[in-house]
């Protein structure tokens, strides 16, 4: 493979149990190195590596954690530097930023405190993406480090869009307020949208709807977030692949004393056998729910109905913070492969001057230029999103901010 003279950029998504790696030139968004370790801490612990064009690699690393995957793949990085490349930084996804970060930072022992104090507010996450930061300081102490956080790009939310209508004091003192996720993908897409319409982003209306196994919807105006459906927790807005999406706050007391489960049953339940999964009893996978509604499955069609009919209510809905719409853009594994969730959704917003062109959906708009739907006021695209690739950039522009390394050409 040939390699860029910038260098390269290692990106982790650290799971509790899981770490997701790349390895990609910032600027091209060319792969040396991607991959997944699975299991880890387990005896069946085991990584998966794509070398670029070369063959893929599966090793058994019994026992393996964090560390052990972040060596492993920095072993690999450290051959292709000996043929000329080099190694930039490493940029971490880390889910809760909190108020404190409306950007990607530098990480220091301030920003590893401040990450570690929002772990009440992403308990699975927040740790998980500290043990990454902390594996990769176990092998290059010395390698610059940046935290992107899903949180920030809707740190720009207004009050009105952000606040509960609870108690000052759960604001005040517990930061109870609305937070939003995903936002290196609605960032990113947003991004492409402008790219593909050839309009200044500063001067754009969308929505943007992250679709897969999680799923949310950001109103998006002149480039900023000012709304979003999720909240305080990944748990809240729509219909997702086994989370519930919003539900009566009241369900909960009501389940409780109908069933006797405490309250972390309760939230096991909504988070990981509600949504998909929980209506069609199928699947959580939305490939397999619309092949069992074709199929005539009942509970399936209900699961598929459903997700759409709350889908398009928070498209539309978002839409009042915008003034206007001038494109719909689809992204994530459902957002960008599902040419019948796509259909059905623009089927029911035809009133903001949306109307499917079936031939282009059903190619996934990949010969239009991004475009699924007829001429009109309003657009719908399907653009794929690349969190990797804009966390990989946001790294190079912090570190050269910090003048740790060269400024790189990243547009």
């Amino acid at each position: 493979m040939a390699a860029s003279s910038a260098g390269y950029v290692l990106v982790l998504n650290s799971g509790s149990s899981s770490l997701k790696f790349a390895v990609l030139e910032p600027v091209t968004g060319e792969r040396l190195l991607a991959g997944l370790g699975e299991r880890l801490g387990s005896a069946d612990a085991a990584l998966k590596i794509k070398r670029g064009l070369g063959d893929d690699i599966e090793e058994w690393l019994a026992g393996g954690s964090h560390q052990t995957v972040v060596a492993r793949v920095l072993e690999l990085v450290g051959d292709a530097e000996r043929d000329g490349m080099s190694l930039l930084g490493a940029g971490h996804r880390v889910v809760h930023g909190g108020e404190q970060f409306a950007a990607s930072v530098l990480v220091d022992d301030a920003v590893i405190s401040a990450v570690r104090s929002f772990s009440h507010l992403a308990p699975l996450h927040n740790p998980a993406n500290l043990a990454g930061i902390e594996a990769v300081s176990a092998v290059l102490p010395d390698l610059p480090q940046v935290a992107v956080f899903d949180t920030a790009f809707h740190q720009t939310m207004p009050p009105h869009a952000f606040r509960y209508a609870v108690p000052e004091e759960w604001y005040a003192h517990h930061g109870v307020r609305r937070y939003g996720f995903h936002g290196t993908s609605h960032q990113f897409v947003s991004e492409q949208a402008a790219t593909l319409l050839g309009r200044p982003i500063t001067d754009l209306r969308l929505v943007t709807a992250h679709l897969g196994n999680g799923c949310s919807a950001t109103a998006v105006r002149d480039g900023v977030s000012v709304d979003t459906t999720m909240g305080l927790t990944p748990l809240d807005g729509l219909v997702m692949g086994t989370r519930s999406g919003d539900v009566d706050p009241g369900l909960i007391g009501y389940v409780a004393a109908r069933t006797g489960m405490d309250l972390d049953q309760l939230m096991r339940v909504l988070n990981t056998e509600s949504g998909l999964r929980g209506l069609s009893g199928v699947s959580n996978d939305m490939r397999a729910v619309v092949a069992a509604s074709a199929e005539g499955n009942e509970r399936a069609r209900l699961a598929l109905d459903v997700f759409v009919h709350r889908l398009s209510k928070a498209i539309a809905g978002l839409v009042v913070g915008l003034d206007r719409l001038d494109a719909l853009v689809f992204t994530g594994g459902i957002g960008e492969n599902s040419a019948v969730v796509r259909s059905m959704v623009l089927s029911r917003l035809g009133f903001l001057g949306l109307a499917e062109d079936a031939p282009a959906n059903a190619r996934h708009g990949r010969d239009t230029g991004g475009r699924i739907s007829a001429a009109g006021p309003s657009v719908a695209l399907v653009v794929p999103t690349d969190e990797e690739l804009l966390i990989a950039r946001d790294t190079v522009r912090v570190i050269a901010a910090a003048d740790r390394r060269p400024t790189l050409a990243v547009v």
